[in-house]
Formats: structure tokens, C-alpha cells, sequence
């Protein structure tokens, strides 16, 4: 569990893009039970669906960079 936490720690970026991708890929195998897709659909939209989490997270670190308490000065 330490090494979990300390990857977390080490890595914040990588571990939400795993945790928002896991969490996708779960949504969209639950809502795309009964569409008839085929496995190999379901496949390429599970790759989409971790690759638009990625950019999700990667947008999301832009506004975070430039909001870094500790290199604001005060005065």
C-alpha cells in the first residue's frame, strides 16, 4: 500500500489518468451492454476513451502549473 501511495505522490498526473480512465472505461462498458457492438469496437472505444482521459488530465495540468503557491512571493 506505501508504494501505491508513494507513486501517487510522485506521480500525480499519471495516477489520475488512471484513475479517470478506469472509471470511463467502466461507464462506457455499463451503458454499452445492449448496443451490439463488437468486441473489436468495444476495444478500439476503450483505447479512445483512455487515450480523451489522457487529455483530459493533460488540459487540466495547464491551469494547475501556473498556480504554484510556493514560488509566489509575498508582498
Amino acid at each position: 500500500m506505501n508504494a501505491i501511495v508513494s507513486f501517487a505522490k510522485a506521480h500525480p498526473y499519471i495516477t489520475c489518468w488512471i484513475v479517470l480512465a478506469v472509471g470511463m472505461v467502466i461507464m462506457l462498458l455499463a451503458s454499452s451492454t445492449h448496443a451490439g457492438l463488437l468486441p473489436s469496437q468495444l476495444a478500439f472505444l476503450a483505447v479512445a476513451t483512455v487515450g480523451l482521459a489522457g487529455a483530459c488530465v493533460w488540459i487540466i495540468s495547464w491551469d494547475s502549473d501556473e498556480d504554484d503557491p510556493s514560488e509566489e512571493t509575498a508582498g
